[in-house]
């Protein structure tokens, strides 16, 4: 199969915004059903060799044990309970109101009662699911290559993730943003943040570079694979990147490298390009605000000593 193939914003820019607040209605349930864990690590979708899963939810406070996975091969939305039981139903030719109506009556049926915020988040239009039957478009080719794509931008990042032994967080997709990220921390506090609300005091309590993709929207209308270091440390928009069509770009007052997807794909390997920028940031921004370089080491996935001592030496990184 085609590594990155091609995925442009204009070609499903409907069947997007129709598929996201699917993801969002689906989200909630699992935000709302699930063990809380640091940096919402609990909220986002993994993949599957077939779509996307909430992963096992509930089992507590008289919720049944269950799990929530798009299948974006046959196009169904399956409900499975821990005992066997299962809903399922067609993702095509559903509304956001139907779909919202239908999902929340599978649960009914297998005895799942949970309430939510029924509305998009983070979304320009912000029509609560129930009520919209404006976003219907739903492409089952496109969004096969959507999950295409997803699938294969997790192998790059899972691989990108393996050079790395300190916290970091699981490689998965973010049902607000519609993006898929993996996270590294420096181990150090970032301190109280009155100022922001408490999402995003959850998910920035710690020093981070997080790295990832996304499928474009109305500001950056095209696919791309970023990074960016929270808090950003001074004069990070200096450092060079990687490739040369990679930029810093301003972002709600910090900078964002950017690598487009498209860029990308024209090289005649895409995927070392894109773990060459991926670590060309991450240098950059580990550099400027003074990370432990030991954290990234030389042999993915691998901490043992032993093994470390027979390697071939690498030469040492330049200041």
């Amino acid at each position: 199969m085609e590594w990155f193939p091609a995925m442009p914003l204009e070609g499903w820019a409907d069947t997007k915004e129709t598929v996201h607040r699917f993801t969002q209605i689906v989200g909630k349930v699992r935000l709302a059903t699930s063990v809380r864990r640091n940096h919402w690590w609990n909220v986002p979708f993994h993949l599957t060799g077939r779509g996307i899963t909430t992963r096992p939810s509930g089992g507590f406070d008289g919720v049944p044990v269950f799990t929530v996975d798009f299948d974006f091969v046959a196009h169904r939305l399956i409900v499975n309970r821990l005992d066997g039981h299962s809903v399922s139903f067609g993702l095509t030719g559903q509304s956001v109101s139907s779909f919202h109506r239908t999902f929340f009556a599978a649960l009914e049926d297998l005895g799942i009662e949970v309430a939510i915020e029924a509305e998009p988040f983070g979304l320009a239009d912000s029509t609560p699911f129930a009520q919209d039957t404006k976003h219907a478009a739903y492409d089952p080719v496109l969004v096969n290559r959507y999950w295409q794509v997803l699938s294969q931008v997790n192998l790059v990042l899972e691989r990108f993730a393996a050079r790395f032994c300190g916290k970091i967080s699981p490689v998965h997709h973010f049902w607000h943003t519609f993006d898929i990220a993996v996270t590294r921390f420096s181990g150090r506090s970032v301190g109280a943040q009155p100022q922001a609300d408490p999402v995003t005091r959850e998910a920035y309590s710690r020093e981070v570079i997080s790295s990832g993709f996304w499928f474009g929207d109305d500001a950056m209308p095209w696919p791309a694979f970023y990074s960016y270091t929270a808090p950003e440390p001074a004069g990070l928009a200096e450092e060079p990147l990687r490739p040369e069509e990679a930029a810093w770009l301003p972002q709600r007052g910090s900078h964002l490298a950017v690598l487009r997807y498209d860029d990308a794909r024209a090289h005649d390997d895409p995927v070392a390009t894109v773990l060459d920028f991926l670590d060309c940031a991450y240098q950059a921004g580990a550099r400027r605000a003074r990370w432990d370089r030991a954290l990234l080491v030389s042999l993915p996935g691998t901490t043992d000593p032993l093994v470390e001592q027979e390697a071939p030496q690498q030469p040492p990184e330049q200041p």
